[in-house]
């Protein structure tokens, strides 16, 4: 009777060896010189003196998420084929993207590297960013957006071989995944989204949680919690104003009076917010647009000066140099 059952139970056993004709080389038999536990190849199970073993690994499920209250904003997939040119843009949440295929470039906070399959490029709560595709390699990527958690990149310096970062701001990291489980969640993640099958929402959710878990397990970044959701909402019209009226005249005292804040406190609480004090963030933001006029424009210095909000020619060339280490004619001409 015995033998009938696992019969039985063989029948179900995907994999299980049907071929073999010598014992030795099967690696379903069981090894009778060693207790453990084994699987039977159906050829040898006849005379074999059989016996079972079960390991039980206990799951402690108070343990609670790693990752707070992260949650999955959306999963996407893009490809560039020449017809929309994307722009500098930021989010109040983070984004990983992944590439796919193709070859192009990354940019962040002023910062430019290099991006090519398997690499994983990480960006943070409010950072400007956008990508540039090589013309002859173009970018096929995945971009999944996460809320409530941000990362940290203090252990980036120490990364194994083969991963990469260009984080001068602290905000953006890139390295190469491809000897992680990272695509293999994405590809499940993709089938999911596709087929919309019952709670696969719930499904994509936790495939986050594995694949920030790999990410996590090779040891070159951690994870906070971002709160920037329960930040007062002054500070994001403080930056939305600043990213579009940097031109004009713009001081501590008048965001102030635009928020109705004390200028004091506007200045601490928007430091915290965006890693830069309000006047900081608005001449980085004109040096930003200085580079793009004096890469896609022939005006001249005085003219990006002026165009920029600069109370002065003089005073631009200072606060670029200072930011780039050239000065704007240097800079145009290596552009």
């Amino acid at each position: 009777m015995l033998f009938e059952i696992l019969d039985i139970l063989l029948d179900k056993i995907s994999k299980i060896c049907y071929s073999c004709s010598n014992r030795t080389d099967c690696p379903f038999i069981a090894d009778r010189n060693e207790n453990r536990p084994v699987r039977i190849c159906r050829n040898g199970m006849e005379g074999i003196n059989l016996f079972m073993g079960n390991t039980r690994h206990r799951i402690e499920t108070e343990k609670p998420s790693a990752f707070g209250q992260a949650r999955l904003l959306y999963v996407s997939t893009s490809k560039y084929e020449g017809d929309w040119q994307s722009i500098l843009h930021s989010h109040p949440f983070s984004e990983l993207f992944y590439v796919v295929n193709g070859q192009g470039a990354f940019l962040a906070e002023g910062s430019e590297f290099p991006v090519k399959r398997n690499d994983m490029v990480i960006i943070n709560p409010h950072v400007q960013h956008t990508e540039k595709s090589l013309p002859g390699a173009p970018l096929d990527y995945i971009v999944l957006g996460i809320e409530g958690l941000s990362f940290a990149f203090e252990k980036i310096a120490a990364a194994r071989s083969g991963e990469s970062a260009q984080a001068p701001s602290g905000t953006v990291s890139k390295y190469n995944v491809s000897k992680t489980n990272v695509c293999t969640c994405l590809n499940l993640m993709l089938e999911e989204v596709s087929r919309q099958e019952e709670d696969y929402e719930t499904v994509c959710q936790n495939l986050l949680e594995v694949l920030l878990i790999s990410m996590l397990r090779s040891g070159s970044l951690s994870v906070v919690p971002d709160n920037s959701r329960l930040l007062n909402r002054e500070c994001t019209q403080i930056k939305n104003y600043l990213d579009a009226n940097y031109s004009e005249t713009i001081t501590l005292d008048s965001l102030a009076a635009l928020t109705h804040m004390n200028k004091y406190y506007l200045a601490h609480t928007f430091t915290k917010y965006v890693g830069l004090s309000p006047i900081n963030y608005l001449l980085q933001k004109r040096i930003q647009e200085g580079k793009s006029l004096l890469e896609s424009t022939s005006y001249s210095i005085a003219q990006i000066s002026d165009l920029l909000g600069f109370s002065s020619q003089s005073y631009f060339s200072q606060a670029f140099r200072k930011a780039t280490g050239m000065t704007p004619m240097q800079y145009r001409k290596h552009a």
